[in-house]
Formats: C-alpha cells, sequence, structure tokens
C-alpha cells in the first residue's frame, strides 16, 4: 500500500478510538441538585458516584486498548480489522456524567462545609 495513502487511513482509524478515562471531560451536573443533601448523604453519594466511575473508568480504558489493538492490526497486518475500532461511545458520555456529578457534589459538600476530602480537584 502506498504510505500517502496509509498515513491519511491510520489518522481516520485512530480518531475512532475510544478515549482514555483520564481525558473524558465532566459534563456539567448543578450542584443545586443535591442541596437538600445532609453531609452524610453526601458522602454516601459520593462513595456509590465514585465506585460507578471507577467502573466506567476501567471498562472505557480496557476499550481503548481493544481499539489499539485492532488499529495496530488494521495497519500492519490485515486493514479489515479497522472496521473492529469502534470506542464506546456510551461508556464515555456515563463516565462524563459521573464526573460531572461527583464535582456537583465536591460543590456542594463545600458550601455545606461538610468537610468530605474529595482525592482529586472538582473540574468545570
Amino acid at each position: 500500500m502506498n504510505y500517502r495513502v496509509m498515513i491519511p487511513l491510520l489518522g481516520l482509524i485512530l480518531a475512532g478510538c475510544a478515549s482514555s478515562s483520564a481525558d473524558i471531560a465532566p459534563s456539567y451536573v448543578s450542584p443545586v441538585m443535591y442541596q437538600s443533601y445532609t453531609c452524610q448523604q453526601l458522602a454516601l453519594e459520593a462513595q456509590g458516584v465514585s465506585a460507578r466511575a471507577a467502573a466506567l473508568s476501567g471498562a472505557q480504558d480496557k476499550q481503548r486498548t481493544n481499539d489499539t489493538i485492532a488499529t495496530t492490526a488494521a495497519v500492519i497486518i490485515f486493514w479489515p480489522a479497522a472496521f473492529l475500532v469502534g470506542g464506546d461511545k456510551q461508556t464515555a458520555a456515563e463516565l462524563a456524567q459521573m464526573k460531572g456529578q461527583m464535582a456537583a457534589i465536591e460543590q456542594a459538600s463545600i458550601v455545606k462545609k461538610c468537610n468530605i476530602q474529595f482525592q482529586g480537584k472538582p473540574e468545570g
């Protein structure tokens, strides 16, 4: 195959790969939805959201690895393997939502002076 054709093809294939979980920005979630929560409820909600986000992050990163393997196979061995590269937009969207909820919970806990320790800096 001609290199002038392969390089743009590789770029198109890579564009379809799943994003790394760390690269997914949070969706905006208003902290107002948590204003009626007590500090204890905020802490419990944060634990639940954090657990779900961790599971989604693992699934997203696994999909990225699978897409990378398929892309490598497509470029080096067998170009029809490029059709196996598709990312997982549903997981990415849900992960963005969980990250947004976590930021909203953290903001609500700050307003209520709950003194809950969060591991990351709120984004957004």
